[in-house]
Formats: structure tokens, C-alpha cells, sequence
């Protein structure tokens, strides 16, 4: 079996909400009459690509939901990658002959890049995960190689403008900030819905539960099939933090000719596959340049038993969230975090990006200016060095 999968971690999932007791973990369900359940095995593939083989997971649907579960645990790591770079012309001698065979040399110019930073932040993501499925009517991969629209047992394949649609809408959703089953009806009629504390009924919204579809996969006859698992992260504006990060590069009159800035999670997918050959890279990449590759995808696509995906849910995780408090229990309601509405005042729990903003804003000014290249992933931000006797004079604030 092949399973490209993060680490596993600390903190307990919740079945359907985090004030219910958490299910068993992928090892503690060997002791509910099934039989020993080999321990993940992961290979690493790269920064985020793991490899695990275990052909229970391919057969037994408790194993694989409860897998998914463990998996669930573990958060994406939140990267926020900066880069300044500029180019340089640097001449060079060539000795050339001409057409008479007389030899004279040449001056010639190679455009080098130069990297002036290159740093990496990292912000921990809360391990608090919300499980969701998708709708009957959203198009998603359900058992076919194509995506699919309807409940189980009544599924038609999607048309070509409701796929651009809910791919435009999701689109929208990661620039935002928003989580995944959030729909645009619902974001109107309540502006804090992006981050409040989700309902059963708002992320389970599919006919089935992420059990029975795993049920279904374990079922399938078909040999190159894959259960997809993807870990969203929500609840913060990126596109207004990437400005704001790119105006500080900006203030220290940095003059590069590029700046990257990109925010990054990585382990966020947990894909499981049969443990067949042609699952591995190298040999897929052997019939890819022996022109064999195009028949096995013909097969996947056209045979009954050849190919499927399902990916019908995941796990998000709020990096900001809305929390529904009793009236007695918010003495000051006039602080930010604290937001009235219909329902009652509801409070704001996790580090807004602005506040955390205003903690690294500093070390990123330092790093440009300081021309900091370092691979070494920053976790905290370092110590502003003060003027200490500038803080003696009178008037100095």
C-alpha cells in the first residue's frame, strides 16, 4: 500500500466536536476485534511526501477512518518563505578566431543571480481540527476518475461550468481565509461566519459520512484506486498579510530586482493507495519515457476495474476562531475580541495576523537589512537591540 502522509502528533481529534471524548488512534484500534494492524512505515519523499505500506488500509474501513483520524492529529506546518534577489552582469574573456583564422580575444557579459536574503518563518498551527465533508451537490471525486455530483447511488458526472465554479469559489476561499465549508450564501448573511466555531450540521454535509466513504473505498475492486485527505488551514487574510510583509521589505529600501514572498503548508495531504507496482515514482517514471504510461492511464480511465478517487472531506484547522460565550462571562464587551451578535457576544480565541505580525515585524526588517541567508526555519522572533542610553535622555520615548 502507499500512503503519502505527514507526521503523527499529540494533540486528540474529536469525532464531531471538540467536546466529545476523541476516537481511538490508529494504534489503539487494533484492540476493537481487528486483527494486528501493522504500524505505519513512512518514506520519506520529500518535503511533503511520505510513502507508508499496509495493505489494511486498503481492506478494512474502521482501519482506514481511524488512520485518517491519527493522521488528523497532526497539523500542516505553516511556512512563510522570504526571498530578495538581484541580478549581476559579470564580464568575462573569450578568445575567438575569425574568418581569416586570426585570434583575438572578446569581452563577454553572464547575468549571475545574486540572493541578498533567503528566510523562512514558521507559525504554529493549532492542532484543534474540525472534520468536514463535501456537499452532494459539490463536484468531487467519489469513487470515479472523473468529478462527480449527487448522493451516493445517484451520482452523475459534473458539467464543465460547475467544476469552474466550485473551482473558482475555492479559489476564493484559501485567498481569504475562509474554511472550506463555508458556502457564498452563507458568508453574506453572516460576516463572521469564516471563523466561528463550526455546527455538525455545517461540515458534515455530505449523505455519508467520511466512514461510509471510507467503507467504499475499501470495497472498490478496482486496482489503481486512492483515497485523498486534505488538512486546510483557515482563518487568516494571506493575500493582506503578503502585502503587508512585502510594504517592510519595501521600507527598508531594499532595491533587489525580485522579492518572493509565499506562504506554505506542508504535509497537508494524506493519499492512500494499493501497494502495486506501478504506484511507485521511479516505475511510473520508466513508462513514462517508454511511451507505455499513456496505455496505463487508458485503463485507468476506460476499465471498470481501473482507476478511482475519492476525495470527499479532510480536517481544517482555525488559526482564529469565534467562540460563543455565556452573557455573565464578558465583563468588558468593547476589547476586539469580543463581538456581539444575534446569538450573544462571542470571543475571539487564536493570534490574529495582526498580532502576530507586529511580533516579527522587526526580525524581518533585521533580516533584510542584515542580509540574513539561513535554511534554518525561524520559530521565534529575535531580540530587537535596544539603545539603551538613548532611553536616559530626557524627552526620549
Amino acid at each position: 500500500m502507499l500512503i503519502n502522509i505527514g507526521q503523527v502528533s499529540q494533540q486528540p481529534l474529536s469525532r464531531n466536536s471538540p467536546s466529545e471524548v476523541p476516537p481511538p488512534s490508529f494504534e489503539e484500534s487494533v484492540v476493537i476485534g481487528i486483527d494486528k494492524i501493522p504500524e505505519p512505515f513512512p518514506e520519506a519523499l520529500g518535503v511533503d511526501k511520505w510513502r507508508d505500506h499496509d495493505r489494511r488500509l486498503n481492506e478494512d474501513g474502521e482501519a482506514l477512518y481511524r488512520f485518517l483520524l491519527s493522521q488528523a492529529e497532526t497539523p500542516p506546518t505553516f511556512l512563510i518563505h522570504c526571498c530578495g534577489t538581484h541580478n549581476e552582469k559579470r564580464p568575462h574573456r573569450v578568445e575567438k578566431t575569425d574568418s581569416e583564422g586570426r585570434k583575438y580575444t572578446n569581452t563577454e557579459y553572464d547575468t549571475e543571480t545574486i540572493t541578498d536574503f533567503d528566510f523562512t518563518i514558521e507559525h504554529r498551527v493549532p492542532p484543534r481540527a474540525t472534520q468536514w465533508t463535501m456537499r452532494d451537490d459539490e463536484p468531487a471525486y467519489r469513487g470515479s476518475m472523473r468529478k462527480e455530483v449527487g448522493p451516493p447511488g445517484e451520482m452523475t458526472r459534473a458539467n464543465g461550468t460547475t467544476v469552474a465554479s466550485l473551482r473558482a469559489w475555492q479559489v476564493e476561499q484559501r485567498s481569504r481565509g475562509l474554511p472550506p465549508w463555508v458556502a457564498k450564501e452563507r458568508l453574506a448573511n453572516s460576516p463572521i461566519g469564516a471563523v466561528e466555531q463550526p455546527r455538525r450540521a455545517d461540515v458534515s454535509r455530505s449523505s455519508w459520512t467520511l466512514r461510509q466513504w471510507a467503507d467504499d473505498y475499501c470495497q472498490s475492486q478496482k486496482i489503481f484506486k486512492e483515497f485523498v485527505y486534505r488538512k486546510v488551514v483557515y482563518g487568516w487574510d494571506p493575500g493582506t498579510l503578503e502585502a503587508a510583509i512585502r510594504q517592510t521589505i519595501k521600507s527598508t529600501r531594499y532595491r533587489g530586482d525580485h522579492v518572493h514572498v509565499q506562504l506554505q503548508f506542508r504535509n497537508s495531504t494524506v493519499i492512500v493507495r494499493p501497494d502495486v507496482h506501478i504506484s511507485n515514482s521511479w516505475i511510473q517514471f520508466l513508462l513514462i519515457i517508454t511511451l507505455t504510461y499513456p496505455f496505463v492511464w487508458l485503463f485507468q480511465y476506460l476499465h471498470p476495474h481501473g482507476g478511482g478517487r475519492w476525495e470527499v472531506g479532510g480536517c481544517a484547522y482555525a488559526l482564529k476562531w469565534w467562540a460563543q460565550v455565556p452573557l455573565d462571562a464578558v465583563p468588558d464587551r468593547t476589547v476586539p475580541e469580543i463581538q456581539e451578535t444575534v446569538d450573544g457576544p462571542r470571543v475571539l480565541i487564536g493570534e490574529r495576523e495582526g498580532q502576530w505580525f507586529k511580533r516579527w515585524e522587526g526580525t524581518i526588517k533585521r533580516s533584510v537589512i542584515g542580509r540574513r541567508v539561513d535554511k534554518t526555519v525561524l520559530c521565534e522572533p529575535d531580540e530587537d537591540i535596544r539603545n539603551l542610553p538613548a532611553a536616559k535622555l530626557d524627552g526620549f520615548e
